[in-house]
């Protein structure tokens, strides 16, 4: 009778679910250059470390042969010290797997202050290899170890910043210039994320009277591995916060070769402008706009800097 009843109550309670089997499903690795390798899925770890050791090798040693090269150039007259400091950097692109693509003429004047937008710490080299010019860095760069040293043999000019020294930077900057030397600038006084163009200071601009033209430039990383490089690609060419440049190198130098964009808009007469501050708002948009058709992977072409109407 208990017997009967035990089971009578077992057969009224609901029987237990089954256990449910998690499936098992097969992780996909991508094959070698696919696009999933490129966005970090590296299926060959391996592979990338070796190829950014072979690449640090290649700059250092490039960097440590060209030094007493260059040392030797600035103590002599003549081109050599300008054509060779191109060399220079243009080299150092191929060796990091950057290719540079340029679109537009480099102005015939001289001088000229090229005015570009600023993402990273490449764009020096990329501009160094595409133009004629001399940077003009903040002070702090003059500190760097190596990077100092390669900077005051590619005689840059270093700017403090500070309103005691303005006066004395200014007429530094000057006098580079009326001796013929072209200026490189980045009018947004620091480098941002690549996604966008920051303001640009007028008072970067200061000294814009003393060049014969100033020709707005627009640069944009936009291949990474053979495709187009989007929104999440970004960091990886972009140096900005508090990024170090050893590791920002080393990220980048595990990757597949990648491609910059230098759009060379017309040049302008400095004096053409009423002042320097509307000389600077039609260069930032000149320059903005040539960034943003780059960032979209249009058929970008060389503007003309025109005066902003109010």
């Amino acid at each position: 009778m208990q017997a009967t009843a035990r089971t009578s109550l077992d057969a009224a309670q609901p029987a237990a679910p089954p256990q449910r089997r998690r499936a098992s499903v097969p992780r996909l690795r991508p094959s070698p250059g696919s696009f999933g390798e490129i966005l970090g899925d590296n299926p060959r770890p391996l592979a990338g470390r070796l190829r950014a050791v072979r690449r640090l090798a290649s700059v250092l040693l490039w960097t440590l042969l060209c030094i007493p090269v260059q040392t030797l150039l600035l103590a002599l007259p003549g081109e050599g010290k300008r054509r060779f400091a191109r060399l220079y950097h243009a080299v150092l692109c191929r060796l990091i797997g950057l290719r540079v693509q340029v679109v537009g003429q480099r102005s015939t004047a001289r001088p000229v202050m090229y005015l570009a937008n600023h993402s990273s710490w490449l764009d020096v080299l990329v501009l160094g290899g595409t133009l004629d010019a001399v940077f003009v860095a903040k002070a702090e760069v003059g500190t760097w170890p190596l990077v100092r040293t390669v900077a005051r043999l590619g005689r840059t000019v270093f700017v403090s910043r500070s309103r005691g020294r303005t006066g004395s930077e200014a007429d530094a900057m000057r006098e580079r210039l009326r001796a013929g030397d072209s200026m490189i600038l980045f009018p947004e006084g620091t480098s941002n994320d690549g996604t966008r163009v920051l303001p640009f200071r007028s008072s970067f601009l200061a000294v814009a009277d003393a060049a014969a033209e100033v020709q707005p430039v627009s640069v944009v990383y936009d291949r990474l591995g053979g495709l187009p490089a989007c929104r999440r690609d970004r960091p990886l060419f972009a140096w900005y916060g508090d990024m170090d440049i050893g590791s920002h190198f080393w990220r980048l130098a595990r990757r597949p070769g990648g491609r910059v964009t230098v759009l060379l808009h017309e040049p302008v007469d400095p004096r053409d402008f009423a002042n320097r501050k509307t000389l600077t708002a039609a260069v930032e948009r000149t320059v903005a706009e040539g960034a943003a058709e780059l960032r979209q992977n249009r058929i970008a072409l060389p503007r003309r800097a025109l005066a902003v109407q109010n």
